[in-house]
């Protein structure tokens, strides 16, 4: 996904003073304060576990005590105390030490159950029997009604993989992708680090991995995306889009009212923790919460040689944009949530606001969508004290951000694949000032009323965002719904105060940097190729009939619109999760394996249909395979990056490690599933469906892909590239797709024909190997 864009021959640097010894200290201190961080987040999540039947403490003796307790009371300074006093003082201390070691006990027993993950090799729709007995096991010590995090202290770490076994996979994986000269080069580096330094390396990874939750996360976090300098719109921000064919309200304040209520509501249970945990779909197997946690009110704050993230309490308020002013929006009144009508009225007065922006404060925006580095000095300079910083705490402690746009976006018009184009463009990137990037999120409301959000990527993946939208989508359409001017339902309290604007004090010499900041931001801005495809021409339904994993279906057909549009392979990233594990985020699945391209050189070849399905049957088994490892924790990249942040900080370096870290990921995509399928009624409402969401591209001469898989009917592509680069479009690539989708449809249909003039392809086929 977009995070592929940072991990790609990304560099830092460790500089400690002194011999070895003390580049050893260096390491195992970043080791230590790893652990540190992590034991906080478990102190501060510290909850009593909701699993157990209350009912069997709700009474607690107080007459005839168990031994255990009266030696109990043997043991306190409590003498003084009646005999029933000590009696109530020490079956309560009792009954609370047996309930701690029960929770305790019934914790490290679901861990034990959720390292088990032989069931997702097994093969579908045959179960063993050891995975039946586990899954009822599971299901007793999950409870019946858990809250979100209920799980959190039962999920099992991250393990580390041994080094032999990444470094065969990785070997395999760059196969197709290199002659034998190149791999027979790679091999004996390969073969070097896992003789040598790779045990070293390994070593701390494990001591890591002994003492915090997971080995990879708060270094992916850091030094993949906090350390990356380039800018965040485009290169790291990602986006999602309103319902495809469905405009609830044309009225932008009354849309903003109800969705804007909706965010807060979903703030409401995920505080109470009533959103359910998230699983795999269709099992009992839980999900990492973590992630939830810095949703709302968070920003990414700059800095010179790194960035930070920073959550506050909850805020009672969000920040407007309009025509180049800012306002602080105020959503409780004496402690109550306004109501969705209120908010419209709210919103209705920010737009009817006719006063001008201050000097220099209606393109501010454009310093955290340019450079890292010149935002922060001028974050540091200009906004360190008086009204500025006032104003800019008042953004960035917000609840999240709010920009009404002038524009009209969504299918518009005689050619509504052009539009979608520029709805993506504009969702993205805007007009490179009125959106505020550093915000964990930030929702865009149109003239026309549809909408779309933006987020940013250090914080969180983009199944969380999405899950977060699917609510806000649903429930502003669902259960608050408009009155038949297409106004929000309910009252409004005139006596509500004004929406306050925020004032600055903007330096010529910051309005300089602002001008500098835009202008690197507008030409990343226009070379931005973006196209939507929306295939309604057959989904996973018919894709499912084949007996075909649709994941490994439209990968398929990713490689094969690559191979024919560019002639050749490429290094293909494919996001997997890792939130089967407590802290996890992402992995990679690299879908380019020499299975896939030995189905599409056979296709292309002109092989026989036979030839062609066995082939493409083994390659898509083998992407499943490879994506099944990614998400119990044997996959290859973050294990790879890992061992060279511990070599930088060793200082010691590695030709292999290096060399892996610095190959470009041209195809990089990325699938976000359908979450919450109850909320929508795909049947009989399949208008109100969302379009999904893209993100920019990774390489600057290669693809971005995200889909998303809609019912049994529809895949929509989001497909990025830069006009910059004169080997791609995003239209062809586009056009590619849809040609693969269609070729490999007919070729798994059982109708499909032989072609002619078998024996002639046949040999193109062995002359094109």
């Amino acid at each position: 996904m977009a995070e592929a864009h940072q991990a790609v021959a990304f560099q830092f640097t460790v500089t400690p003073e002194g011999i070895d010894l003390q580049l050893s200290h260096q390491a195992l201190t970043e080791i230590y304060l790893s652990g540190v961080r992590s034991w906080k987040k478990r102190i501060i999540r510290l909850k009593v576990c909701p699993l157990l039947p209350s009912r069997l403490f709700k009474r607690t003796p107080c007459v005839c005590l168990p031994k255990p307790s009266v030696k109990i009371a043997a043991m306190l300074p409590i003498q003084s105390m009646s005999t029933q006093c000590q009696a109530v003082v020490s079956a309560v201390l009792f009954s609370t030490m047996l309930w701690l070691l029960l929770i305790f006990t019934m914790r490290l027993c679901l861990k034990q159950l959720l390292s088990y993950h032989r069931w997702m090799f097994e093969q579908h729709g045959k179960m063993s029997t050891t995975t039946k007995v586990w899954v009822a096991l599971v299901r007793i010590f999950s409870g019946r009604k858990p809250l979100l995090y209920s799980y959190q202290g039962s999920l099992p770490n991250l393990p580390v993989p041994t080094v032999k076994d990444t470094v065969k996979r990785y070997l395999e994986s760059v196969r197709p992708l290199t002659d034998d000269s190149q791999y027979e080069r790679m091999t004996q580096l390969a073969t070097e680090f896992e003789s040598s330094l790779g045990n070293r390396l390994q070593w701390y990874l494990k001591l890591k991995a002994l003492w915090a939750s997971n080995y990879v996360s708060d270094w992916w976090e850091e030094y993949v995306y906090l350390r990356g300098r380039s800018p965040l719109m485009v290169n790291s921000n990602y986006y999602g889009m309103d319902f495809l064919y469905v405009t609830p309200t044309p009225i932008q304040a009354a849309r903003a009212g109800n969705s804007i209520h909706a965010f807060f509501l979903y703030r409401r249970k995920l505080n109470r923790e009533e959103i359910k945990p998230s699983r795999i779909p269709g099992t009992v197997i839980p999900l990492c919460a973590a992630q939830c946690e810095r949703i709302f009110n968070t920003a990414r704050t700059p800095g010179e040689e790194t960035d930070s993230v920073q959550h506050w309490q909850d805020s009672d308020y969000i920040v407007v944009y309009h025509r180049g002013r800012y306002f602080r929006l105020r959503v409780y009144q004496a402690g109550r949530l306004l109501s969705p009508r209120e908010i419209e009225f709210q919103i209705q007065r920010i737009l009817d606001d006719t006063s001008p922006p201050s000097k220099g404060e209606a393109k501010l925006g454009a310093l955290t969508a340019g450079d890292r580095i010149p935002w922060a000095q001028a974050r540091k300079k200009h906004f360190g004290s008086g009204v500025n910083k006032r104003s800019l705490d008042c953004i960035e402690r917000a609840a999240f951000f709010v920009t009404l746009d002038d524009d009209e976006q969504g299918m518009l018009g005689d050619d509504p694949e052009a539009s979608l184009d520029r709805y993506a463009k504009s969702l993205l990137h805007g007009k490179c000032y009125d959106r505020w990037f550093d915000k964990s999120f930030s929702v865009v409301y149109f003239k026309n009323g549809k909408t779309g959000i933006n987020a940013e990527h250090s914080w969180a993946d983009a199944p969380v965002v999405a899950h977060l939208w699917e609510y806000t989508l649903a429930t502003d359409c669902f259960q608050l719904g408009y009155n038949a001017e297409g106004h929000c339902k309910g009252e409004v309290d005139s006596s509500l105060p004004r929406p306050q604007k925020l004032n600055w004090e903007i330096a010529p010499e910051c309005e300089e940097q602002i001008s500098q900041s835009l202008t690197v931001a507008q030409a990343l801005a226009d070379d931005l190729d973006f196209h939507v495809l929306s295939f309604k021409d057959f989904g996973k339904g018919r894709v499912k009939r084949c007996r075909v994993s649709p994941d490994a279906f439209v990968q398929m057909a990713l490689q094969l619109a690559y191979y024919r549009n560019r002639r050749t392979f490429c290094l293909t990233y494919e996001a997997s999760m890792t939130r089967l594990f407590r802290e996890g985020r992402t992995e990679t699945v690299r879908s380019c394996t020499s299975e896939s391209s030995a189905f599409v050189r056979a296709l292309e070849g002109g092989e026989v249909t036979e030839v062609c399905r066995r082939l493409f049957r083994s390659a898509s088994e083998k992407h499943q395979q490879l994506y099944r490892l990614a998400m119990t924790g044997a996959g290859i990249d973050r294990h790879l990056f890992c061992l060279y942040v511990v070599s930088k900080y060793l200082g010691v370096e590695s030709p292999f490690l290096k060399e892996v870290l610095s190959e470009p990921w041209r195809l990089s995509t990325s699938q976000t599933p359908v979450q919450q399928v109850e909320l929508f009624d795909m049947v009989n409402h399949p208008e109100y469906i969302s379009c999904g969401g893209g993100f920019g591209p990774v390489a600057d001469d290669g693809y971005g892909v995200s889909y998303y898989v809609l019912g049994d009917s529809m895949i929509n592509f989001h497909i990025s590239c830069k006009h910059s680069c004169p080997d791609t479009d995003a239209h062809k690539f586009g056009a590619e797709i849809r040609k693969a989708l269609h070729d490999l449809i007919q070729l798994l249909s059982p109708s499909h024909r032989e072609p002619s003039k078998v024996g002639e392809s046949r040999h193109e086929f062995k002359k094109d190997l």
